[in-house]
């Protein structure tokens, strides 16, 4: 049951919490004191300890967020900056502990097992800053939007400022939308065609843009080019400092970081199709069309990541305000636990194929379905399908 706001103090019940989402940065720089003071190595892969298992364990156990903010207090809420240095303290934090592991894995007192440790806490580190650049990139504040490039840098995953904001919103829920997973579709199916199709979008919306503003690629006003030159700059600066040796552990983690974004990706829309105007357009996005999660753990983790369907309805909202829906299909668990569920495609498809029909009544040809299984799905589901 949702309840809206806190009519007896803060309109934001959850206000004191946001800063645990500075936990997912602070990853990086724990492994080291958490080996040296306990002896176990195996801290050297807290981050994917945290999120694989600490977490899902967390949302179970916590259970649902249960508030929405109330619309009185929306204007208080988004001019609060006490939320935005939640996100802004994101960075160097990250930053921070980038520098660390870049200089353990440029030296000889780890083993290659506990530097391959590292590199995926850094890049589940690198991941979840993709989310604060998700967050930080959709802002009118013109620092907001350099700071999101700056998110960015550690994954190497630049265009995505340009793909998300320009191309994902606009198609989302559609068959042309590469990040949006189809009915069927297994996520190993689903990386390289969201990786590759996002790469190719990003590019030609960003070619286009220049364009309209009779300006060529090359251009210190390219998007694309300003975030993959921080990222050059990172790397550089990181191979000066520590040497050629952590190049591997570098590039694996930023691999690791993109890996987790599309997981994510997979898991929001996967089946969910918008609807058509009367003249064949496709209609506004809503709530119904993004797959919702209110689990408060994960919320807090991924500063409301997970409400995402107002996110899509109302991307111009900010992250303390978003809201969860009644409209919204929701999912049986939290991101965290999904994206376990999504590694493997018979536990997925048995979890998650039943909710996407049961989404649209039965009736599968609403469904975003993938097209070399439709025949397939379309003769499995029985007759509401056929009709």
């Amino acid at each position: 049951m949702q309840t809206v706001g806190n009519r007896s103090g803060s309109p934001d019940p959850k206000r004191h919490l946001w800063v645990l989402g500075l936990i997912a940065p602070g990853c990086a720089l724990l492994p080291s004191q958490l080996v040296l003071h306990t002896g176990f190595p195996v801290f050297w892969w807290i981050g994917p300890i945290i999120v694989l298992i600490v977490i899902p364990v967390l949302d179970w156990v916590v259970g649902e967020d249960g508030s929405n903010p109330r619309d009185e207090d929306y204007e208080l809420l988004s001019g609060d900056r006490y939320y935005r240095w939640c996100t802004y303290m994101f960075l160097p934090i990250q930053l921070a502990g980038l520098w660390i592991a870049a200089y353990m894995w440029s030296g000889d007192e780890l083993t290659a097992v506990d530097k391959l440790g590292l590199a995926a806490t850094l890049g589940f580190v690198s991941g979840i800053g993709i989310n604060a650049a998700h967050e930080l990139g959709h802002r009118a504040e013109h620092m907001e939007r350099w700071l999101a490039k700056i998110a960015l840098a550690q994954s190497g995953y630049g265009h995505f400022y340009v793909e998300h904001n320009k191309g994902h919103h606009a198609r989302v829920a559609t068959p042309e939308d590469p990040a949006s997973a189809r009915l069927g579709e297994s996520l190993w199916e689903f990386l390289p065609r969201s990786v590759f199709g996002g790469f190719r979008s990003a590019l030609r919306l960003e070619r286009d843009r220049l364009r309209r503003k009779n300006s060529g690629w090359w251009t210190v006003h390219n998007n694309i080019l300003q975030a993959w030159a921080m990222t050059a700059v990172l790397y550089a600066a990181l191979l000066v400092a520590f040497g050629p040796t952590m190049l591997p552990y570098l590039l694996l983690q930023a691999v690791i970081g993109a890996g987790l974004l599309e997981t994510v990706n997979y898991v929001e829309h996967y089946g969910l199709l918008r609807g058509k105007r009367r003249n064949g357009s496709w209609a506004r996005c809503s709530p119904a069309d993004s797959w919702n999660s209110d689990r408060l753990v994960t919320n807090i983790f991924l500063f409301h990541l997970q409400r995402h369907s107002d996110h899509h309805a109302n991307p111009g909202r900010r992250y303390q305000t978003l809201r969860s829906s009644q409209e919204a299909p929701q999912l049986p668990a939290g991101y965290a636990t999904m994206i376990l569920f999504a590694i493997v495609p018979p536990v997925w498809r048995a979890v998650m194929d039943r909710r996407v029909l049961a989404h649209y009544r039965g009736d599968v040809t609403r469904a975003n379905i993938a097209p070399r299984k439709r025949q397939r799905i379309l003769a499995a589901y029985g007759s509401a399908a056929t009709a």
